[in-house]
């Protein structure tokens, strides 16, 4: 039965999405919605290049709503958002990428325009454009004796201003900038991977930068497992976008409070949710099973779990529409 105070993109859905991997995205939505109505807190982890597919028109309102409390990202997505902000009419579009030759490839590279799928970021006016700005913050943070996490940089970065010149979008379909606004916890794991983290680890080789002004994947944990701790008394919820390390890293940091911390009354997630294409097959962590996460001590049997077989540029915008009552 459609819900009444729900728009019309989430009355299509309910009326329309009845079976297979259509009815498993409603019932992932109705259990997400579920869980923030009985004071549940929500993580979201973003893998794959959604930052790049303008996934921010739409989680920016998210968490603007409060529909997410922490955020989980690989380091691509957290730059990505920042980049899509700032050089938005230079980034070109590729439809025909399948086609594209190795002389392609190599004409695109030449031309400063790094491929993701159908999409090319452009070197000089994104990455290059932000790399002036974050070295002079991660610099005085040095010389003031501070660390800091990678997403705090970007914060600072955002909320000081000194992108305001280059905005190409409207501000409130940027992710980062609406998290900045709220302080929202971020976690990035394997940050160091990232174009940010590749040029951080080039000022250090150089000697313009210290290893240790950047705070630590270790630390990011220990941070996740307090605010775990701080959070879990009516359960918090986990809802994946995609696969890797930004789903990985935090999952499991249950089994390390539980076991390596020894403490048994750690609450286990208490809804898990995952879009993926990844075909189940041995070894895959972005293939396997929800259930497979209960013999790792991160989901209880009756925690609610589904899994949504397609691609997250589709079914995630229309999860978040169902729970925004769009």
């Amino acid at each position: 039965m459609t819900t009444t105070n729900k728009g019309e993109i989430s009355k299509f859905i309910e009326k329309y999405y009845l079976h297979f991997n259509a009815a498993a995205l409603v019932d992932a939505a109705k259990g997400y919605e579920a869980q923030l109505a009985n004071g549940s807190k929500m993580l979201v982890s973003l893998a794959g290049a959604m930052s790049t597919a303008e996934i921010g028109k739409i989680f920016a309102e998210m968490i603007r709503q409060d529909k997410v409390q922490i955020i989980s990202s690989t380091g691509a997505n957290l730059e990505e958002d920042i980049m899509n902000l700032v050089a938005h009419s230079h980034y070109k579009r590729v439809p025909n990428y399948r086609d594209l030759t190795p002389q392609d490839e190599w004409d695109l590279m030449e031309k400063g325009l790094n491929r993701v799928t159908d999409t090319c970021i452009p070197e000089e006016e994104a990455f290059r454009r932000l790399q002036k700005h974050i070295f002079k913050i991660w610099k005085d943070a040095e010389d003031n004796g501070e660390r800091f996490f990678p997403h705090e940089f970007m914060y600072k970065m955002l909320l000081s201003g000194v992108l305001e010149q280059y905005y190409e979008i409207d501000i409130k379909n940027s992710w980062m900038f609406a998290a900045a606004e709220k302080n929202l916890p971020i976690i990035v794991p394997g940050w160091e991977d990232s174009t940010m983290g590749n040029i951080f680890a080039s000022y250090v080789l150089k000697g313009e930068l210290k290893a240790s002004t950047m705070k630590s994947g270790i630390e990011y944990m220990t941070f996740l497992a307090d605010w775990y701790t701080d959070n879990s008394k009516n359960g918090i919820g986990f809802f994946q976008i995609g696969g890797g390390i930004a789903g990985d890293f935090p999952i499991c940091v249950v089994p390390m409070l539980y076991q390596d911390m020894e403490r048994p009354d750690t609450p286990f997630w208490s809804y898990f949710c995952q879009i993926s294409d990844s075909t189940t097959s041995y070894g895959s962590y972005s293939g396997a099973v929800p259930n497979e996460k209960i013999t790792w001590g991160k989901l209880n049997i009756d925690t609610p779990k589904f899994i949504i077989e397609s691609d997250a540029t589709i079914v995630a915008p229309l999860i978040f529409a169902y729970i925004l009552d769009m």
